[in-house]
């Protein structure tokens, strides 16, 4: 089998590929363990931490996402499943929103059919994000039902690539899945151009013994996904029998719905060293983007397909000191400064 990982450089790309190659093999539309004998990280910029040094199971390709002639080069196995974590991020979809067009919709496109030219064998996981709800009529907690309704362009480009790969499915072109993301932490390296990039920084920061400045109330509710949790998860919805997702491609990924003081709690629980502060300012248009974001989410079908739930906050917290600081408190060295698309 041959594994296609779009924003292969990010964070959650290499993270995902790192646990695919030590897998070696996923489970395709044959029922079967395939092994993986091709890994390739594709990506507008390279990765700068190498994964799977000296494996020649593993290419790097550099290019852009929307340009559909690359990728379809990318695509040229029938036994080709492609994990499309491409994207632009929240905040800068709303500063750019030519660049949100091209780079999450026309880039979404170009995945899909690159995979349909291949005769419908191809399967195909979509992150999508709870970002595609929204609006005035969005209830407290949302489902897997609940209907779209963004208010931000990254959520809509995330909503109309949902159902595209619901109709690419339907049409046979290919076998498609989508994992609406909740916020994932806790990101390693430094903050980028997401309006949730400080739900990771409010754990990151004051670890490395930095201030962060939270831009909204001490009394938002997150709904948020550990990195091992959530990349488990996305190999778990690749694997689960087409017949099971049915006519509706899409699933909210568990998550849990935490506050910004119950990060701080949590956060003074479990750190093992002196913190750097925690400053709540909220800025104004972070918190016009969050007041249209979902803050609790509910997941029937992700539970009903085995995939999993984090225990705590503080065992993701705890997680992150061990994968990311401990060892690198050790060695005497410092965190890496790259952070990828959420």
């Amino acid at each position: 089998m041959k594994v296609v990982v779009t924003g292969g450089s990010g964070f959650l790309g290499r993270t995902l590929a790192v646990t695919l190659l030590q897998r070696g093999e996923l489970r395709g539309p044959s029922g079967r363990a395939e092994p993986i004998d091709s890994l390739v990280l594709f990506d507008a910029v390279g990765p700068q931490e190498t994964v799977g040094a000296g494996d020649d199971r593993v290419e790097v390709v550099i290019g852009d996402v929307s340009d559909a002639d690359q990728v379809r080069v990318l695509v040229d196995r029938d036994d080709t499943s492609v994990f499309h974590l491409a994207s632009m991020v929240s905040y800068g979809c709303e500063l750019d929103f030519d660049a949100a067009l091209r780079v999450n919709l026309d880039g979404g496109r170009a995945v899909l059919e690159a995979c349909r030219s291949r005769g419908g064998s191809c399967r195909v996981v979509f992150s999508s994000s709870i970002a595609a709800f929204g609006g005035a009529s969005m209830p407290e907690v949302v489902d897997d039902t609940t209907k779209l309704t963004p208010e931000t362009t990254y959520g809509t480009t995330k909503a109309i690539c949902e159902l595209l790969v619901n109709d690419y499915t339907r049409k046979g072109y290919l076998d498609g899945r989508t994992a609406r993301l909740p916020t994932v932490v806790v990101r390693p390296g430094r903050p980028n151009a997401a309006a949730s990039s400080w739900v990771s920084g409010i754990i990151r920061e004051p670890l490395n013994g930095e201030e962060c400045v939270v831009p909204v109330e001490a009394t938002t509710r997150v709904p948020l996904s550990g990195y091992r949790t959530l990349v488990d998860n996305l190999v778990l919805l690749h694997e689960a029998e087409s017949s099971a997702l049915g006519d509706d491609r899409s699933c909210n990924l568990p998550a849990i719905a935490v506050t910004v003081e119950e990060m701080i709690a949590a956060l003074r629980r479990t750190a093992d060293r002196p913190l750097g502060p925690i400053t709540v300012r909220p800025d104004p248009a972070i918190l016009e983007i969050y007041r249209g974001w979902a803050r609790c989410s509910a997941f029937p079908r992700a539970t009903t397909l085995g995939l999993a739930v984090d225990e705590s906050l503080d065992r993701i917290i705890r997680t992150y000191i061990d994968d990311y600081l401990a060892p690198l408190t050790a060695a005497g060295g410092t965190v890496s400064s790259s952070d990828g698309p959420s």
